[in-house]
């Protein structure tokens, strides 16, 4: 009899927290829930940085890098190496030599010579030498070298020698640093976009005077 007058007492207590039961039911859901969206943002963000880090890498690893310098083989002869320290293969494309109080190359001239990873180049001056720093020159002068590598052009920085020219002989040719940047593509990967690049406008306007205005299709087809 005791047992039930209590269970009549507490029937209505009863019947209101089997009611609450789906609501908290759905509040552990949504708890849990957004437990498992925090976590599963934080493992997307986890591997979009690991991914990012995987594409800088293989980047590095691939990205073309050359290194130039410039030689005295005599009073009247300069000699000019390029080495590839990348894996990637390089197609050469023209030299630039400018004084560093000229604000354009004073002498600059192409190329169409493949240059496999690991290996050096290398070409006499001549009289393209004396054509940038004339008869009698003592400073600075400045070697860049641009070049094609996975369907892009690239340029190198300008590498710096310190130089004596006197009365038409070379008395001496030093390197004063190396490249203190990495190499600068000169045109997207996907080869969309209406920015003029100053290089790659000479080199095309170049490439049209040199055939009698027309452009040759290796260089004139990468105009933008």
């Amino acid at each position: 009899m005791n047992l039930l007058q209590w269970f009549n007492q507490h029937a209505v207590s009863f019947t209101l927290i089997l009611a609450y039961i789906p609501l908290i039911a759905t509040v552990v859901t949504t708890c849990v829930s957004l437990i498992l969206a925090r976590a599963t943002l934080r493992y997307s963000a986890s591997s979009d940085r690991s991914l990012a880090l995987a594409r800088e890498q293989f980047e590095r690893e691939w990205a073309p890098e050359l290194h130039i310098k410039l030689e005295r083989m005599s009073t009247r002869e300069a000699r000019i190496f390029a080495t590839n320290l990348a894996k990637i293969s390089v197609l050469m494309q023209m030299v630039q030599m400018r004084k560093l109080s000229m604000a354009v190359p004073s002498s600059r001239y192409f190329l169409n010579e493949p240059l496999v990873g690991g290996t050096t180049w290398s070409e006499d001056l001549g009289k393209r030498f004396f054509a940038c720093t004339g008869g009698d020159y003592e400073g600075q002068i400045a070697v860049s070298l641009t070049f094609y590598a996975a369907g892009r052009m690239y340029r190198t920085d300008w590498f710096r020698f310190q130089v004596q020219v006197h009365d038409g002989q070379l008395l001496y040719l030093h390197p004063v640093n190396i490249s203190a940047r990495r190499v600068r593509a000169l045109e997207p990967r996907n080869g969309i976009g209406s920015t003029h690049r100053e290089l790659v406008r000479d080199v095309v306007e170049d490439a049209a005077k040199s055939n009698g205005g027309r452009a040759t299709p290796a260089i004139g087809s990468r105009e933008r």
